[in-house]
Formats: structure tokens, sequence, C-alpha cells
């Protein structure tokens, strides 16, 4: 029976974690666009980033992304391995929250600068 719950733990972290490849290969794909697709000067970049890092703040965008994959990964590590899995997977859920964070608010700064920006 124990074996038969870890082996259900394991694959539904699996199922949760699998989408967090895609904001990767996002993240990779968004730093290909060349300098003659989309020219931005610094400062149009730097207000960008400003704007968009104020509507994150207001709205709490980096806490509620951070933390739901938090405490994802806390019920997935706690069906697997219990009170120690709970602390691991509430650990490695909050990594993957902050690298999806990032790549969000990267793709975010991107959109807002080809809207101030047109091409």
């Amino acid at each position: 029976m124990k074996n038969i719950q870890r082996t259900a733990a394991f694959a539904t972290l699996g199922i949760l974690f699998s989408p967090l490849a895609m904001p990767a290969q996002d993240y990779a794909m968004l730093h290909q666009v060349t300098q003659s697709q989309h020219e931005v000067t610094q400062s149009q970049h730097d207000r960008a980033e400003r704007e968009q890092t104020e509507k994150d703040h207001k709205n709490h965008t980096g806490a509620k992304v951070v933390g739901g994959t938090a405490a994802g990964g806390a019920v997935v590590g706690a069906l697997a391995g219990g009170g120690k899995g709970a602390l691991i997977g509430g650990a490695a859920g909050a990594g993957a929250g902050a690298v999806a964070n990032k790549v969000r608010k990267d793709k975010a700064v991107k959109d807002r600068e080809q809207r101030e920006n047109p091409r």
C-alpha cells in the first residue's frame, strides 16, 4: 500500500511540474528575437520594465505565482513522503514558481515594448 501511494504521488508530481518545462522554452525563444526585428532603446526597455514591476507589485502577482507553486509542491511532497516530503516539495515548488514568474515577467516586458514601439 505504501509503494502504491508513493508511486501515485510521484506520478502526480510529474504531471504537476511538467508544464514548467514550457516556460523555459518560451524564455529561450523570447531572447532569440534579433535586434533588426525589434529595436528598442534602453530607456524604452527600462520604462516597460518599471511599469510591469509596478503592476506586478500592485496585484501581488509574483507572490501568487510563487506561493501557489510552493503550496502545490508541498501537497505533492506530503503525499510522497510525509512531513519531510512536504518541506522538500514546498521548496522545489517555490523554486519552480520563481523561475516561472521571471519568465512571465520578461515576456510581459517584451509585450509592453512591442506595444510602445510597433513594427
